[in-house]
């Protein structure tokens, strides 16, 4: 069991070796319109909070594992279990988890004698460290066998496993490399454990992704849709049963992919959507992937902008009570978007025109330069300031909205160093207007990576919450569309009917409440 690093006295928080179980009493307020009069009524629901503490052994397999985020993400994981640090031009730099929210941002516990008491996000509820996430595609010394539960007389020589796919074939130091990420003198600390690992192959139908994309499609599955569906699912069964993991949380993080059109009888249900996939009709990589995951009771995470998630994925996630999550990483220029479009309508200003401008040279920007892929990241990054716009209708009327506008433009040369440059241009007292201009630099991957782990950690230590009820006393877990993780994505995926909440600090109190209360932190 491991030890939580605070206990919670209270008689509504019992400790026992598998659980934590906490009761908590939610209130909130119902609004109701009568006879011309505005009424408000508080009421409260009884929630009893059931956390599992054993924490699982936690494979994520990347599909992209070969691209800038895979790399990175892969590489930073290793870093830190090595504990290595490299001289850079402006001295010694040490392998950390900076810009994690679970592992580098704090949350107030409470009051103590010298003032505030803070502890990392971590710490709230028992979670797994990413150090110990298996995705490197290596066995640790002394791991497990190759087949769980096997005598020692059964086990065979440890192989590579490779734990996500790539349509291109290089090994991991390589495509390392080719990303332009991290410096030379940790690179080659790294290359020696990282060009072991080669990716599996991959699905490429390739008009879903840009033309110039192909001349890295060298690493791709073959035969029908069915059976590359079927393929992926055994490579999933390969990686958990080799590796020894509890679980496996698959994560999208490959190339931007043109939207998908809803089709009556094509992808609007689960049976509709497998039928099509029989039948080898239009079904996205990302969604084929999807449907794979959720058929093998594995989380899946979308972390690029398209629209992966059709009604009937949605619908098979729900029917096998699987989570998903998404839409595409929040890393940069979005991120600062939905904290200052909060910051100038809460402040009562009326932001009339958002332009943003970007260009970057990595291959993210290289696919996006194909107009189709970028109208999919254009919808993204467009959404994030309606609900905080529709939040305030002194400024607002019903059909109101400020004017928006996103260019992505492709430079090779700067390469994952991505450029962003913001005008924000507002409407203030007595006809006057007030314009602010940030230009941003955003590292694009190294945002990007601890994003890819808090989303793996999140869902998993949802896997292990469950609730109950005054009401409805049977405990049950939270909704498959796993809308928690709204606050590190640019387009969250919210079950159908629910509002979509894009300011950041509302999203960042959603996961600390959520954390909070299984653990009965106050």
């Amino acid at each position: 069991t491991m030890a939580e690093p605070f206990l919670v006295e209270s008689p509504n928080v019992t400790y026992s070796k598998d659980f934590i179980e906490a009761k908590y009493t939610y209130s909130t307020v119902h609004v109701c319109k009568e006879n011309g009069v505005t009424k408000v009524r508080p009421c409260s629901t009884r929630f009893t909070f059931r956390t599992g503490r054993q924490v699982p052994r936690l494979g994520v397999m990347l599909v992209g594992w070969g691209g800038n985020n895979g790399t990175t993400v892969t590489a930073a994981v290793l870093a830190n279990k090595l504990g290595l640090s490299w001289m850079t031009k402006s001295g010694r730099k040490t392998a950390n988890y900076y810009g994690s929210l679970l592992q580098a941002s704090t949350v107030c516990l409470g009051t103590g004698p010298s003032g505030d008491v803070y502890v990392p996000f971590r710490d709230l509820l028992p979670m797994v460290h990413p150090n110990d996430i298996v995705f490197d595609g290596r066995w640790d010394t002394g791991g497990p066998p190759q087949r769980r539960g096997a005598p020692r007389s059964a086990w065979v020589t440890p192989r590579c496993v490779p734990p996500g796919w790539d349509i291109s074939s290089l090994n991991l130091a390589e495509a390392m490399k080719r990303a332009e990420v991290l410096e030379w003198a940790l690179q080659e600390q790294l290359r020696p454990h990282m060009e072991k690992m080669k990716p599996r192959a991959s699905i490429y139908i390739p008009e879903f992704i840009a033309a110039n994309q192909e001349e890295r499609a060298d690493n791709v599955l073959r035969g029908s849709m069915a059976e590359q569906v079927e393929q992926i699912r055994r490579d999933i069964r390969d990686f958990k049963e080799s590796r020894g993991v509890d679980k496996v949380i698959v994560l999208w993080t490959a190339n931007t992919e043109r939207f998908c059109d809803i089709v009556p009888g094509l992808n609007d249900t689960a049976d509709n959507l497998l039928r099509a996939i029989e039948r080898g009709l239009e079904v996205s990589p990302s969604t084929l992937f999807a449907v794979a995951s959720i058929l093998e009771g594995c989380a899946y995470i979308n972390g690029s902008p398209q629209n992966t998630f059709v009604p009937g994925a949605v619908e098979l996630a729900a029917q096998r009570r699987v989570f998903i999550g998404g839409d595409d990483f929040k890393s940069g220029q979005t991120k600062l978007k939905s904290v200052l479009v909060d910051f100038l309508v809460g402040a009562g200003l009326k932001t009339k025109s958002i332009v943003s401008y970007n260009h970057l040279g990595n291959n993210d920007g290289k696919n996006l330069s194909a107009p189709q892929q970028f109208r999919s990241k254009e919808i993204s990054k467009s959404n994030v300031v309606d609900d905080t716009v529709q939040a305030n209708p002194v400024l607002y009327g019903p059909q109101d909205k400020p004017d928006h506008c996103v260019v992505i433009k492709y430079v090779p040369y700067v390469g994952d160093s991505k450029r962003a440059l913001d005008e924000y241009t507002s409407e203030i007292m007595m006809g006057g207007t007030n314009t602010i201009v940030i230009h941003n630099t955003c590292e694009d991957s190294l945002l990007a990576s601890p994003i890819i782990l808090d989303l793996a950690i999140l869902t998993e230590l949802c896997q292990r919450i469950t609730f109950c009820t005054e009401a409805d006393p049977d405990f049950q877990g939270f909704h498959s569309v796993l809308s928690i993780l709204a606050f590190l994505c640019k387009a969250p995926l919210v079950p159908e009917g629910t509002p979509v909440v894009n300011a950041l600090f509302r999203q960042r109190s959603c996961i600390e409440n959520i954390l909070r209360y299984p653990g009965g932190a106050p």
